[in-house]
């Protein structure tokens, strides 16, 4: 089936999944993550380190890697796929520059990393999975998982944590180990709860 006809017959009720998860993950990125400093695994880790150790911008690697992972995905999920990803995709940004216009909810909570890892990790978890669910990828991270989901028949949440646990584990080579445990737990939650939603029941949805 073409891109066009995905858009033509795109499903409402797919459609505001998508756009409800971007705007939590937006939502949680910008109150919890932006401010907690709690770095995280997947592709925006490996940018970091790549920064940090070849000097390499973000903007140029960020932009390679999510390229490769959608491309990946494109050629393993179909158009749907990309439909989809570039909707929740562009969604998040506009909610993150909407939350922008306003000052956080709850600015103190870097203070408090143990409970930011926390709850960052339900709107993470919560957001990215309701997109995952319904086949749209916010992030390269996302299109990688649900690629590499599909080529080794394993749950996505395995996927993410193999990942996670690999950019984090190079991580150390730089980052304090405090600083790393938290990051750790962070991803292992969202993870767990993207791969929670991703198998429940659409009835349920």
């Amino acid at each position: 089936m073409k891109i066009k006809q995905f858009v033509k017959e795109l499903n409402k009720k797919d459609l505001a999944y998508l756009l409800m998860g971007s705007a939590i993950l937006a939502f949680g990125l910008y109150n919890v993550h932006s401010i907690s400093n709690v770095t995280e695994g997947g592709a925006l880790g490996l940018t970091l380190l790549l920064q940090h150790w070849f000097g390499i911008s973000p903007a140029l690697s960020g932009f390679i890697i999510n390229f490769a992972c959608f491309f990946l995905g494109w050629k393993l999920l179909g158009g749907k796929f990309i439909v989809y990803s570039f909707i929740s995709g562009g969604a998040y940004s506009v909610f993150y520059y909407i939350f922008e216009q306003f000052e956080p909810v709850w600015p103190e909570i870097g203070n408090y990393p143990l409970v930011a890892a926390i709850v960052g990790a339900l709107f993470v978890g919560v957001g990215i999975g309701l997109c995952v669910r319904v086949g749209g990828a916010p992030s390269g991270d996302d299109a990688l998982a649900m690629s590499l989901s599909k080529v080794f028949k394993k749950e996505i949440q395995w996927i993410y944590l193999i990942s996670d646990l690999t950019v984090l584990g190079l991580s150390l080579s730089y980052i304090p180990v405090q600083r790393i445990l938290y990051s750790l737990l962070t991803v292992v939650l969202s993870g767990q709860i993207i791969g929670w939603i991703e198998r429940l029941d659409k009835k349920n949805l």
